[in-house]
């Protein structure tokens, strides 16, 4: 569930007040953080945005009003939440409302435990509360065998007149031995991966502890916050882990083995955002492309997942004959004897760079100089009769 906050400056009241959506989209978090700049807040550090009005389907986040948070915190807040179920929704408040917790630092670690409490907001139904009941205190699941052998109903009851639950106005809710685990050290947002990304990477400093994780693609400035909220100036100064991606591993080797990661964390978010993009047969079509052009640098790889859609990729054209009449059968062009097929297949494949490998052709019809020069590397006369190595 979403909602939206009303930030202004505590120190400068003078300098107005913004309504910020959370989760933040990542395509509005640039401006966002650069209109609270503005108002000499947003730090990626400090608590320095105070929390004027807020408006969410969580009636215990108004404790946060009148309070001054950090706009990371509570963009982390609402990712956390974004991803609640509603029996999650009921916990989270209730668990709140029954620890009296006031401050963001611990709405966000009871995120991370309030899925083991148990909310009764209905109690005609027994066999469901112990059902539900049954549930919780086992993780979430049971094997259905187990499940058979559990009386829901005495369950129930037990649960009740333990005395344990503490009345709140989102239900009776029951800790069982649930503790506010410190997840959260109000430095370094835990990992959590609130949706897919195409990559991501773990910042740390040698050393020492805490972590700072950036999933790909993302807004630009998030990796400099990261790296602030690490203490440091510089991707330069941190070690860099890649983690999960769906790229493959001849490309991440340039950004692994051939070239620094953190010197590089911003052309990896390009080359993320490239494939976030990419529909249908395009990440395989990439690949095909990477291993017939060999670029030598992050940037050069990026440059082709960029150019992608200029690119022609056609599986089991080993000549420039087949080239040719390939194109003459696609426009519907029955070459007579007086044609010479492979001099104008030869003329097409120079004007596209086109390259020749054992799976087939490769060619770039788009005008991008950098492209054209990666691809020019390649290029030998007799590339036809040396196809081995160029695939």
């Amino acid at each position: 569930m979403k909602y939206q906050a009303i930030l202004g400056s505590k120190a400068l009241p003078g300098v107005g007040q913004i309504t910020v959506p959370f989760p933040i989209p990542d395509s509005k978090y640039d401006h966002i953080i650069g209109m609270l700049e503005n108002m000499s807040i947003g730090s990626p550090t400090v608590q320095d945005c105070w929390v004027l009005e807020l408006d969410s389907p969580y009636p215990i986040l108004n404790r946060l009003v009148s309070q001054c948070v950090n706009v990371d915190e509570l963009d982390y807040l609402a990712r956390r939440l974004d991803s609640f179920s509603e029996g999650e929704n009921i916990k989270f408040e209730a668990m709140a409302s029954k620890l009296n917790l006031s401050s963001i630092r611990d709405f966000i670690n009871l995120t991370f435990c309030c899925q083991r409490a148990t909310v009764i907001t209905d109690f005609s139904d027994l066999e469901q509360i112990g059902k539900a009941h049954a549930l919780t205190i086992n993780g979430g699941s049971m094997p259905s065998k187990d499940h058979e052998q559990v009386d829901d109903q005495a369950a129930a009851l037990d649960l009740i007149q333990s005395g344990a639950g503490v009345v709140t106005p989102y239900g009776v809710v029951y800790g069982n031995g649930m503790k506010l685990e410190q997840i959260y050290d109000s430095s370094h947002l835990p990992a959590y991966y609130y949706k897919p990304c195409v990559a991501a990477v773990a910042l740390s400093l040698p050393g020492q502890g805490g972590q700072e994780m950036l999933y790909f693609p993302c807004a630009g400035s998030k990796i400099a916050r990261a790296v602030q909220r690490l203490g440091v100036s510089s991707p330069t100064e941190c070690e860099a882990i890649l983690h999960d991606t769906n790229i493959c591993d001849t490309v991440l080797g340039l950004f692994e083995d051939e070239f620094l990661l953190n010197e590089h964390l911003d052309t990896l978010n390009r080359l993320a955002r490239c494939c976030q993009g990419f529909q249908g047969d395009d990440l395989e079509k990439f690949h095909t492309v990477f291993d017939y052009a060999r670029p030598q640098t992050p940037e050069e790889a990026v440059y082709l997942a960029e150019s992608l859609q200029e690119f022609i990729v056609i599986n089991g054209i080993s000549t420039a004959e087949e080239y040719g009449r390939n194109i003459l059968d696609s426009l519907g062009i029955v070459p007579g004897p007086e044609w010479n097929v492979r001099s104008f297949g030869q003329c097409e494949v120079d004007d596209e760079c086109g390259l020749f490998g054992n799976k087939g052709y490769v060619g770039y019809n788009g005008a991008r100089q950098e492209v054209r020069e990666i691809l020019g590397r390649h290029i030998q006369p007799t590339q036809e009769t040396q196809m081995g190595g160029l695939a």
